[in-house]
This record gives C-alpha cells, structure tokens and sequence, in this order.
C-alpha cells in the first residue's frame, strides 16, 4: 500500500467511551468526524498508510476486534462505524498515551518508509500531544490538523495544538489545507 513518505495516524478513535467527562469528549469527536474522514479519504487515495494507534481501554485486549466490539457499544458508536479500519489498515494497541511507548510503531514506519506523520484523534491535550513529542524526538516531521484532533476542554485542545506547532515544528491547518 506504501507509495510516499507519509503515514495517517488516527490515534484513540475505536474508544468506548468509559470515563467521566466522555461526554465533552463526543462533542469533540462529533465535530471532528467529517474532517477526519475527508482525510482518511483523501490518504487512501493517495495510498498513505492508515495506523490505527489505540488505548486498550482498561481492557488489556490484545485484539482489534475486542475493541471494536466494545466501542460499537459505547456512546460514540455512531463515530466509530465511520471510522472502521480497512483490512489493509494496521491496527496496533498500545498500553499508555504514547503511541511509542511499548508498542511497533516506530519499527512500522521505519518498514514503510515515513518520515512524515499525520497525526489524528483524542485526546489532543494527552494522547496526541504525547505521540507528536515522541515522533518528534525521533525526527519525524509532524502535521496535526487542527479539525481532526478533539480534547475534553476546546481551550486544552487549542494549547496542546499551539504547543506542538511552536515547540514540535507540526503544520497544524485543517486538513483541507494540508498537501499530502
């Protein structure tokens, strides 16, 4: 599927949506569906690889298809089906905020080729905040489109986005103004 140097993340979407405060979370995955999937659009077609990188959830599940199940049955389960992955997406699931951490990921894109990460998903403030540093730190450039990424608080949202275009070097415009 590889044809570029880049590779979509979408980081913590399959999510059951089991912890106080998930509700202001759905708001922002609610308004962030339809950007993420134009892009996810725009990826296949440009034959970008798309990585599912997701919290186990507390399940401690070692297969993408628990945590589907468990998701479809969440509050955002409507956001979730928009967002299956395709059999030839990977899927890999990682036990902290980091996609880095304890996972493949890196080995992943090493074998795809990427040097350039789309990062996408929740929590902006937490989970791709954290990612993004970590990609960073291992010379990745970065791109965080600021309409494909939602937190609990819109303003924690807004400074992890600030902070990881000033700081992290990440081309963080909506994703229609993104040439992948």
């Amino acid at each position: 599927m590889k044809n570029n140097d880049k590779a979509l993340l979408i980081i913590d979407m399959i999510n059951p949506l089991q912890f106080s405060k998930a509700g202001l979370l759905l708001n922002g995955i609610n308004q962030m569906i339809h950007p993420l999937t134009c892009l996810m659009d725009r990826a296949r077609k440009k034959r970008i690889p798309i990585i599912y990188v997701n919290d186990n959830c507390g399940r401690w599940a070692s297969n993408r298809d628990d945590l589907i199940r468990a998701a479809l049955e969440g509050p955002g389960a409507e956001a979730v089906r928009q967002l299956l992955p395709d059999p030839e997406d990977y899927f890999i699931i990682k036990p902290k905020h980091s996609g880095f951490f304890a996972t493949p990921l890196h080995a992943l894109l090493h074998d795809l080729g990427a040097d350039t990460l789309i990062l996408t998903g929740v929590a902006g403030n937490i989970c791709v905040l954290f990612t993004a540093n970590d990609a960073y730190m291992r010379d990745f450039n970065l791109m965080v489109p600021q309409d494909c990424c939602a937190s609990n608080v819109k303003e924690d949202n807004d400074y992890a986005l600030r902070m990881m275009n000033q700081v992290l070097g990440a081309d963080t415009r909506r994703q229609s103004e993104l040439e992948l």
